[in-house]
């Protein structure tokens, strides 16, 4: 099963980096949520995939007893979606804003703006 993952980690960074290779501001946008998305799952994965318990000590209990999933990586992968929500919603903004004053969305015309 970690093999399939792996491809498909490796599937999304040469999509997101694809993506971020082209000249359209919009596709520099998607490339860097699937760079995310493929973040997600590769810190999933690397946290081990194992059918187990939710991580809960039962009252009294001060030690976990049995096979119990690693809640850390859930934990990372929470906090890195939320990083990432913000990002790309700060980056669609910028990208809207830009594409008013411009006019377009092509990164190379963008670079012949400057003043």
């Amino acid at each position: 099963m970690e093999f399939v993952f792996a491809v498909v980690v490796g599937g999304l960074y040469a999509a997101g980096l694809y993506l971020m290779l082209q000249r359209n501001i919009i596709k520099l946008v998607l490339g860097l949520s699937l760079l995310s998305h493929g973040a997600n799952l590769l810190i999933f994965t690397a946290a081990g995939l194992t059918r187990a318990h939710a991580p809960l000590i039962d009252e009294g209990g001060a030690v976990l007893i049995g096979r119990t999933a690693d809640p850390l990586p859930q934990a990372l992968i929470l906090t890195a979606i939320v990083i990432s929500f913000g990002v790309t919603a700060f980056m669609l903004v910028l990208v809207h804003r830009t594409h008013q004053e411009t006019g377009t969305d092509d990164l190379d015309d963008l670079r012949t703006t400057d003043t």
